[in-house]
Order: structure tokens, then C-alpha cells, then sequence
């Protein structure tokens, strides 16, 4: 059917050297090669781009393959269709035929087809007497065949582009999302840093992306969001790291003040009230200043004044007595119970996060009274969760006292053990 000689278009159509090039690709065919032209049509389409050619002409190239008999594209079967215009048109979706004529153009130009017409631009074939296709004249998709490689590995590539493009854009929203929410946070509670600095660098990096932005802009700008991203995480863990040691700081300094042998802090104050004891001294707070004379080793006397407002100089009370205060707090701990002062300020923790109080203030309570009065003070809140409107304001303004000296803890637990109390349960 194929001579192998040149093959010039008819009429007015000039003959062009990529034509001709096309024709001596298409007749070094590699022999037993085939393809599945449903396959082979997809990969063009994944190639377009860089094959140059429209979704139109890829239409019409699709009408073409359907006058293609086999699914497999073979040089021993032939590779000529010729389909009239009215069928062609018909199959390219009612497409008219000056379209046609312009888009069949295109994937010649772009060396998908070849022309391949009679004397009289006819598209027919000439069989023989036993009926075999002895000739024919149209559109020969002997191109497809010999690019088949080719076509293949540019389709593979756009695709593990156009991935890496996907990749690209998903990583740098995510990261895009992490900076703005990790400078949101730094504001809002307060954190140490040029946080003005990073919020331009951040706006400067998003206002550089163009609106249509390919993979070279996505990947400066990814590096570029994750260097700052980095920057802040790491001023966000160092002053984290820091507010953990003063708080460890402050925990050891009040565990030396309370074993001191000579220290009042000792002894345990009664929370039984005597019989004819006045209402004021019963409600008088257990942190104002008093002298009083206390018998040493030695026999001598000496004045003791008790010092508060300081962190972690706050009288701690026994566990015991704290859980009996507040017994809901031990639904928050781990395993739903609380056997030790870390279960406790992990409970702490839940119920701050349940009530609404800020880290800050929390952080600030536990500067001002120690870790376990803090964890204690969010029992008590949590106790009295029913008569406290906002806890977060609460924690502060006791906080504020407790740095005026003007807090204890002692009375607030002593109200709470007479309230949880069973005689004053059976009484209620």
C-alpha cells in the first residue's frame, strides 16, 4: 500500500520540509512494533502542550482513529484512513468542514498525520480482486506509530510534572497556613519578637507569586515560607524552653522554703473552727502579715512573719486535703484519678484548657504561685465552676493578689472541705 516514495499534497497546499521529514519517519516504522491507539491518544493528550497542538485538533484527531478498524495500531494492517468530509464532520461532533480543513492542518504541521492524497484529492482505497486493500489515499496515522516512544516518554513527563506541580502548591499552602497561624499566636499571647519584621517578610513572600505561578515561583517561594516558618518555631521554643525552667526554678525554690525546719509554713493549720471563735478571725485571710512568737530549740523565742506575693511562696496544703476540697478535679487525671502532685497538674492543664483560661494566664498563676498552688487554685475554680463567670478572669485577678499579698489559699479550700462535707451534704 506504502511505495515509500515522497508524497506531495494536492492543489494549492505547499509542500514543506517537515513534511518531508515526517514522511521519512513514518517509513522507518521499526517492523512487529504496535500500539493501542486509544492508549497512544491518551498519551498525546497528556503531551498536548508540548506537542503543540489544540483540544480541537486532538477532537478531530480522535474522529480519525475511529475510522481506524483494529484498537491496535499495526504497519502490517495498514495505517491509512479515508473518511469522507460529511463522515468526518459527523464523528468530530458536527464540526464544520473549513474547521476541519484548519485542524487537520494543525496535526500535520505538528507531525501526528500525513497526507496522502490521489491525483484528484480524493480519499478512497483500491482493492483488489480478492478483495484486499491494495491501495489507498487519505490520512495516514503512520506518525503515531513511529513517535510512539516519543510521545510517550513527553507524555510521562508532563504528568510527573504537572504532580510535582500539585506537590509543589500543596506543601506551600500548608506551609503558607503554619506561618500565619504561628505569627497569630505569637501576638495573641504575648510572645517575645520582632513579630512586625516577620509579618512583612510574610506578606512579601505571598504578594511575589504571580496569579497563574509555575513550578520555578512555587519552589523559591516554598524555601522562603519554610526558612521563616523555621525562624519562628525556633523563637517560639526557645521561649518556650525558658518559661519551663523559671517555672521548674520556681518549683524548687518553693520546695526549699517549705523544708526549712524553722519555718511556720511547717505546720499544718486547723481547719476545725473552736466554739466561740468570732466570725472575723474565722474569714480573716490566712496571708496577711502576723508576728508571733515561736519556741525554738535552744528555749528562746523568736518573731516569725509569714511572706507571700512571691512565686512559689504560697502555703502549700496536703493532697489529701486538696482532693477532698475538690473532688471533681480527679475526673481529669490520668486514667480518671489522681494519685500524685503531676497527676494533679495534668488535670490542671485539661480543666484550663476546658474552662476557657489562656496559657498566659495560667503561666502567669504558676510564676506568681507555684505549680502545685496553681494546679490547686483550678481545682478550686473548677469546684466553683457553677458561681464564676469567666474562669481565665478569675485566675487573673488571684493572681494579681496573690502578687499583692492579699491571697491565700487556705480559706478558699477550708469553704470547699466544709461544702463537700458529709454532714453538710445531709444537711443540704
Amino acid at each position: 500500500m506504502q511505495t515509500g516514495s515522497v508524497t506531495t499534497p494536492f492543489g494549492r497546499r505547499p509542500m514543506t520540509l517537515g513534511m518531508l521529514a515526517s514522511q521519512q519517519l513514518a517509513e522507518e516504522i521499526e517492523p512487529g512494533i504496535t500500539r493501542n491507539k486509544w492508549k497512544l491518544f491518551r498519551a498525546i493528550c497528556e503531551a498536548r502542550p508540548a506537542l503543540g497542538v489544540t483540544d480541537r485538533a486532538l477532537t478531530v484527531l480522535d474522529a480519525l482513529l475511529t475510522f481506524y478498524p483494529d484498537n491496535e495500531l499495526s504497519q502490517e494492517r495498514g495505517l491509512i484512513v479515508f473518511p469522507s468530509n460529511a463522515q468526518l464532520s459527523i464523528r468530530a461532533r458536527g464540526m464544520t468542514a473549513a474547521t476541519l480543513r484548519r485542524h487537520l492542518a494543525v496535526l500535520v504541521d505538528a507531525g501526528l498525520i500525513l497526507r496522502k492524497d490521489s491525483a484528484n484529492g480524493k480519499r478512497f482505497a483500491r482493492r483488489d480482486r480478492a478483495g484486499e486493500l491494495e491501495d489507498a489515499f487519505g490520512f495516514s496515522l503512520a506518525p503515531l506509530l513511529a513517535r510512539a516512544v516519543e510521545i510517550e516518554t513527553i507524555a510521562a513527563q508532563a504528568v510527573a510534572d504537572r504532580e510535582l506541580l500539585r506537590i509543589t502548591r500543596e506543601r506551600l499552602t500548608i506551609c503558607r497556613r503554619d506561618v500565619a497561624k504561628l505569627i497569630a499566636a505569637a501576638l495573641e499571647e504575648g510572645a517575645d519578637g520582632d513579630w512586625e519584621r516577620i509579618t512583612c517578610m510574610f506578606h512579601g513572600i505571598v504578594a511575589g507569586l504571580p496569579r497563574a505561578a509555575g513550578i520555578e515561583h512555587l519552589a523559591s517561594a516554598l524555601d522562603e515560607m519554610s526558612l521563616l516558618r523555621e525562624e519562628i518555631v525556633n523563637q517560639l521554643e526557645t521561649q518556650t524552653k525558658t518559661q519551663k525552667i523559671y517555672a521548674n526554678e520556681s518549683q524548687i525554690e518553693r520546695h526549699i522554703q517549705n523544708s526549712n525546719p524553722e519555718s511556720i509554713y511547717e505546720v499544718e493549720p486547723s481547719f476545725e473552727t473552736k466554739q466561740g471563735a468570732k466570725s472575723a478571725d474565722r474569714a480573716a485571710p490566712l496571708n496577711e502579715p502576723k508576728d508571733s512568737e515561736v519556741e525554738n530549740g535552744a528555749g528562746k523565742t523568736r518573731s516569725a512573719k509569714r511572706t507571700v506575693g512571691e512565686g512559689g511562696n504560697l502555703k502549700s496544703f496536703p493532697l489529701g486535703m486538696v482532693l477532698q476540697a475538690c473532688p471533681q478535679i480527679s475526673d481529669y487525671g490520668p486514667g480518671g484519678q489522681i494519685g500524685n502532685w503531676r497527676d494533679l497538674m495534668s488535670a490542671a492543664v485539661v480543666v484550663r484548657s476546658m474552662l476557657g483560661v489562656s496559657p498566659s494566664a495560667y503561666q502567669d498563676a504558676c510564676s506568681a504561685m507555684g505549680a502545685e498552688n496553681a494546679a490547686t487554685v483550678m481545682a478550686c475554680i473548677l469546684e466553683r465552676g457553677g458561681h464564676i463567670n469567666s474562669a481565665g478572669g478569675y485566675l487573673r485577678d488571684l493572681t494579681r493578689r496573690t502578687s499583692d499579698g492579699q491571697f491565700a489559699i487556705g480559706p478558699m479550700l477550708m469553704s470547699l472541705v466544709r461544702a463537700n462535707s458529709p454532714v453538710k451534704r445531709r444537711a443540704g
